[in-house]
C-alpha cells in the first residue's frame, strides 16, 4: 500500500486510479497522527479558538491603550468611555464564563467522537474516479479536490448554516421584548463595540448563539477534527474583528466580507438596533428580508469625517503636549490652553449627532 502524503499525490497515483479493482485487503487503517504530537486534534479544536480570541482581541486592545491607530477608529475613544454601560472587568468576566461553558460542552462532544483514522483515502478517490466522475477529470484534480476541495466546500456550507442560525436567533432576541430584556440586552450595553466584548453575552444566549449554533453546523456538515479547528478559529477571529472598533486598511476580514466592523457597529447604535441582524459572515438574510440598514455607505462616509476630525484633534493635542513638555524641560513655564480643543470636540460631537439624525 502506498503511503499517502497529504500535500503531494503518490507517484503511482494515476496507476492506482486506473486499476479496475481495488483490493479491500490493501486498505490498512491506522490512527491518524495529530497535528501537534501528544495533543489530539479534537482538543486542539477547543484550545485554538480561545488562543485566537484573546490574542486577536489583545492586539486591538494594545491599539486602544497606546493610541496606535486613531485614524482608523470607527468611534472616537471618548465615546467608548462615555457611552458604554459595562466595565472592562464585567466584559472579561462574562467572556471567560462563555469560554468555560463552550470548552466543557466541547470536551464532552470530543469524548463521543470516534478516533480519527487514516488509510482509506486512496480507496475513496479510486471509488470517485471509477463510479462517479467523468473520465476527462484530471487525476490531480481528483486528488486535491478530495483532500482539500471537499473540506472547503463543507466548511463553506457550515458558514451558511452558522449565518442562518445566528440571524434568526439574533432577530428573535430583538423582536421578543422578554428575550431582549432578559438575555440580549447585556450585549448591547456596549454601544461602542471593542474587541474584548465580541462574546460579551448572557451565558444562556452565548451557549445558544455561538456554542450550539457552531457545533450543530460542524455536526451537520460532518467536519473532521482538523476541519473544526479551521471553522471554530476562523469564526472566532471574524467575530472579534466585527467588534474591534476599527476599519484597518489591510484587514482581510473587512475586505472580503461585507458583514464587517462598520456594518455591525450600526446595529449597536440606538438608531440601527432594528437593522443588520446578520452575523458573522454574510449579509444575505438582511438583504433578502429587508432588515439591512439602507444608509450603510452614507454611515461609512460620516464615520470617515468624524474619525478624521477627531484624529486631527488627537495629533494637535499630542503636538501641544510635546511642545509644552519641551518648554518645561528648559525651565520655561507654559500654560496649556485647552479651550480650542474642547470647543472643537463639542462641535464635532454635535455634528455627529446631527448627521446621524439626517441619516434616519
Amino acid at each position: 500500500m502506498t503511503t499517502l502524503d497529504i500535500f503531494v499525490p503518490p507517484k503511482n497515483f494515476s496507476e492506482i486510479l486506473s486499476q479496475p479493482k481495488f483490493l479491500i485487503d490493501d486498505i490498512k487503517l491506522s490512527i491518524k497522527p495529530s497535528l501537534i504530537p501528544g495533543l489530539p486534534d479534537g482538543i486542539l479544536a477547543l484550545i485554538a479558538p480561545l488562543v485566537a480570541y484573546w490574542s486577536y482581541a489583545s492586539f486591538f486592545h494594545i491599539l486602544d491603550v497606546y493610541e496606535l491607530a486613531e485614524q482608523y477608529r470607527i468611534h472616537p475613544s471618548q465615546e467608548e468611555e462615555s457611552r458604554n454601560k459595562a466595565s472592562l472587568h464585567d466584559v472579561i468576566r462574562d467572556v471567560i464564563l462563555q469560554h468555560f461553558i463552550q470548552s466543557i460542552v466541547g470536551y464532552f462532544v470530543y469524548l463521543l467522537d470516534p478516533i480519527p483514522q487514516t488509510g482509506h483515502e486512496l480507496y475513496q478517490m479510486w471509488s470517485l474516479k471509477q463510479n462517479y466522475l467523468p473520465n476527462f477529470i484530471p487525476d490531480i484534480l481528483v486528488y486535491y479536490g478530495y483532500m482539500y476541495g471537499w473540506s472547503l466546500f463543507r466548511i463553506s456550507v457550515a458558514f451558511v448554516l452558522i449565518d442562518s442560525w445566528q440571524y434568526w436567533l439574533h432577530r428573535i432576541m430583538h423582536v421578543n421584548k422578554y428575550l431582549y430584556k432578559r438575555f440580549h440586552s447585556r450585549h448591547h450595553r456596549l454601544y461602542v463595540p471593542y474587541a474584548y466584548g465580541a462574546l460579551y453575552n448572557d451565558p444562556v444566549e452565548g451557549f445558544l448563539l455561538d456554542t450550539l449554533g457552531t457545533g450543530l453546523a460542524s455536526i451537520v456538515t460532518q467536519l473532521s477534527s482538523r476541519e473544526t479547528i479551521i471553522l471554530y478559529t476562523f469564526a472566532t477571529l471574524k467575530t472579534v474583528d466585527d467588534h474591534c472598533g476599527y476599519r484597518l486598511p489591510y484587514d482581510l476580514f473587512q475586505i472580503i466580507f461585507p458583514n464587517n466592523s462598520i456594518y455591525h457597529d450600526i446595529h449597536h447604535q440606538n438608531w440601527g438596533i432594528k437593522n443588520n441582524f446578520s452575523q458573522p459572515f454574510f449579509t444575505i438574510w438582511d438583504k433578502f428580508l429587508g432588515t439591512e440598514y439602507q444608509f450603510v455607505n452614507e454611515y461609512k462616509q460620516l464615520q470617515d469625517h468624524i474619525t478624521l476630525t477627531k484624529y486631527r484633534e488627537f495629533l494637535a493635542s499630542k503636538t501641544k503636549h510635546k511642545w509644552s513638555f519641551d518648554k518645561s524641560a528648559k525651565g520655561t513655564s507654559v500654560p496649556i490652553d485647552n479651550s480650542s480643543s474642547s470647543t472643537s470636540e463639542n462641535t464635532s460631537d454635535e455634528e455627529f449627532v446631527s448627521d446621524k439624525k439626517k441619516l434616519d
